[in-house]
């Protein structure tokens, strides 16, 4: 018995080293805005649970419609997530399926289950057990082979001023030096300087956010909370999350995330592609 018992775990220990090994060779997650098996776009808070959680287990998930330069250049960088949706009237029942470039299915999470009766909620507690299979993976990407043996890609052509044209037609040593590829973007000054130049100590970047006017009002419900104006009118309605002081939200159509830091609440949400922060005032 012990001893069927010690090979069930080496089995389960290697299937878990093999897909480890299966994953660590992709660098971004892709999650569909609107899964196939939904009628509407990020219906139940699906999209924004499903990013949320692979960012949480160590992945670089991205929206469909939002992808990264090199990811958009070679698709096949990235994993293509999925649901696979067994829901019935009395539980709902939900498995994350990866494919790769080639539609070929490279994992499949368990199944994750719940009761609970609200729809949102209910996908929330399946998805959260389906993420269960990614528990101890220790995901790290690590480019292929042949990625790493690649050249590099050309640099763009970059025109100097016509004062740097002239030095270069002297044949004298040029007083900029700069790389300019779709990766990378660097200018330098190499010219040389007197003793008496002085360096300025460069200006501290602070993170700025517009500000929400008007006080917002908590109040509980199912699995989280409503912030309601003075009107009272619902404004938004925050999700709670297995992370203390962090909310999915849905702000004015776009999947956000609302969080404290550093004693102040903001909704953080993306918007044609640009992401945006803005301060909340809001009272529990």
């Amino acid at each position: 018995m012990k001893r069927r018992v010690v090979v069930v775990l080496l089995f389960a220990f290697m299937a878990s080293m093999t897909m480890r090994g299966q994953l660590n060779g992709y660098k971004y997650i892709i999650v569909p805005k609107k899964f196939e098996t939904f009628k509407s776009e990020n219906q139940y808070m699906t999209s924004t649970m499903v990013k949320f959680l692979f960012t949480q287990k160590g992945f670089t998930p991205v929206y469909d419609d939002e992808l990264p330069a090199d990811l958009a250049n070679n698709r096949c960088l990235g994993l293509l997530a999925s649901l696979s949706d067994d829901s019935s009237m009395f539980s709902t029942k939900v498995t994350v399926i990866l494919k790769d470039c080639q539609s070929i299915e490279v994992f499949r999470t368990r199944e994750g289950k719940s009761k609970i009766k609200e729809y949102t909620a209910a996908y929330k507690d399946a998805l959260e057990d389906a993420f269960g299979s990614f528990d101890g993976m220790d995901y790290a990407y690590v480019p292929k082979e042949k990625e790493t043996n690649q050249p590099t890609e050309q640099p763009i052509t970059v025109s100097y001023k016509d004062d740097v044209k002239k030095l270069e037609e002297k044949k004298e040593v040029p007083v900029v030096k700069q790389v300019a590829t779709t990766e990378t973007q660097s200018y330098e000054s190499v010219e040389p300087k007197t003793s008496t130049y002085t360096k300025a100590e460069p200006q501290q970047k602070t993170e700025t956010a517009a500000k929400v006017s008007g006080l917002l009002y908590a109040q509980p419900i199912e699995n989280g909370y409503q912030l309601v104006d003075s009107t009272p009118k619902v404004v938004m309605k925050l999700m709670s999350t297995s992370v203390e002081n962090v909310f999915l939200t849905d702000y004015q159509g776009n999947s956000g995330v609302v969080l404290q830091k550093d004693g102040k609440w903001f909704v953080e949400y993306s918007e044609g592609g640009e992401k945006k922060l803005k301060e909340l005032n809001i009272k529990f």
